[in-house]
């Protein structure tokens, strides 16, 4: 087991800089996942953690130990890919087995491990079958067996579940987190997709174009984004943004978006000045219906107009423009039956609200 540093990482290829001097700090034990959009530099990254690609500058440690010259093989960490890059002509159990042959293992302890592997991932009944005789999610268990047979320091997943359909890849990742509760084993898990890093994750790291924007907990991200790209990348439905004005009007606190007025919870951007520019961010799921709205005060309701209903079996999606002009995305629970047209009251949590910096797209905190 090991902690992972990386110090001022920086890739470059010729006079493109795609890293740009990165700094994490992974504990023992922890599941990271790098999330982002495609280009942004998450596989890079790992690459240069399993030193398959060498970095331009800055120092990658592993266990306290500067790797940045040791060669792959020896760095003790197990890469899953995309494509589980299984040998064709070997059963499971030689494909799971196959490391620790080369590394002159005894017999009965390759065995022992590729059992011990295979009881973890429910691959007992499948040891002598060829990959082309595996399932999609069969196949990813057996890179997964074929990683953890080695007992590395460092596991590493890049988008392992990417060609899995949408049941299988729910599955996985129940498996991938049951297998690091067992294994406890210290875990870097690059994906584009938000929901296997909501789920996954004890930490997000979230990158753009080679640059860390925020580092926390899925919930630190979600309620509590730094910026604008933090608050529309992670979420599905995206984060509501309107553009507004910070007033104080009748010695309170608000926001007035257009014909909307939005009460700024105290404790929330106490510096801003009467008529500072903001921008207002506003959670699709913190937005209510039915029974619900009597559980926030008054002054949190009003009504809206549904522009488009969409059932999604034990939760709806709408698209609601209130007074007028601003149009919010919300997410609520059960079926709600609406009409295109049709005016419906709707509360909102304005202590979820969050308030960014017009220019800069930082949360003003």
């Amino acid at each position: 087991m090991a902690n992972v540093e990386l110090k001022k990482i920086v890739k470059r290829y010729g006079d493109v800089e795609v890293v740009h001097g990165i700094d994490l700090e992974i504990q023992d034990n922890e599941f990271i996942v790098l999330v982002g959009p495609s280009g942004c530099g998450k596989s890079t990254v790992l690459r240069m953690v399993a030193g398959l690609e060498a970095i331009s500058d800055g120092e990658i440690l592993i266990g306290d130990k500067v790797v940045n010259q040791v060669s792959p093989k020896d760095r003790n960490v197990a890469m899953v890919f995309q494509n589980y890059a299984l040998y064709p002509h070997m059963s499971v159990r030689e494909n799971m087995g196959f490391s620790l042959k080369m590394r002159n293992r005894t017999k009965d302890d390759v065995e022992r491990k590729v059992n011990d592997a295979a009881q973890i991932l429910e691959l007992e009944d499948y040891l002598d079958r060829k990959p082309s005789e595996l399932s999609g999610g069969q196949r990813q268990r057996v890179a997964m067996g074929r990683a953890m047979v080695r007992k590395p320091d460092v596991f590493l997943f890049d988008e392992p579940l990417s060609n899995l359909d949408a049941q299988l890849r729910t599955q996985m990742r129940m498996e991938l987190r049951k297998m690091h509760m067992r294994l406890s084993t210290t875990t870097i898990y690059v994906t584009h997709d938000q929901i296997e890093a909501m789920t996954l994750a004890d930490r997000i790291v979230i990158l753009k174009d080679g640059h860390i924007q925020q580092v926390g907990s899925p919930i630190d991200v979600f309620e509590r984004p730094k910026n604008v790209f933090v608050a529309q990348f992670i979420g599905n439905p995206p984060m509501n943004i309107m553009e507004g004005t910070f007033k104080v009007v009748d010695g309170n606190r608000c926001v007035v978006a257009g014909k909307s007025i939005f009460p700024v919870v105290d404790g929330k951007a106490e510096s801003l000045e009467d008529g500072t520019p903001v921008l207002v961010g506003i959670r699709p799921d913190a937005i209510k219906m039915g029974d619900r709205i009597d559980k926030l005060p008054k002054e949190w309701s009003c009504q809206g107009e549904v522009v488009v209903s969409e059932i999604l079996g034990g939760q709806s999606h709408l698209e609601i423009v209130i007074d007028g002009e601003n149009e919010l995305i919300a997410e609520v629970e059960g079926r709600v039956l609406a009409h295109p047209g049709e005016i419906v009251p709707i509360g909102i949590e304005f202590d979820r609200m969050v308030l960014f910096d017009p220019e800069t797209t930082n949360a003003l905190l």
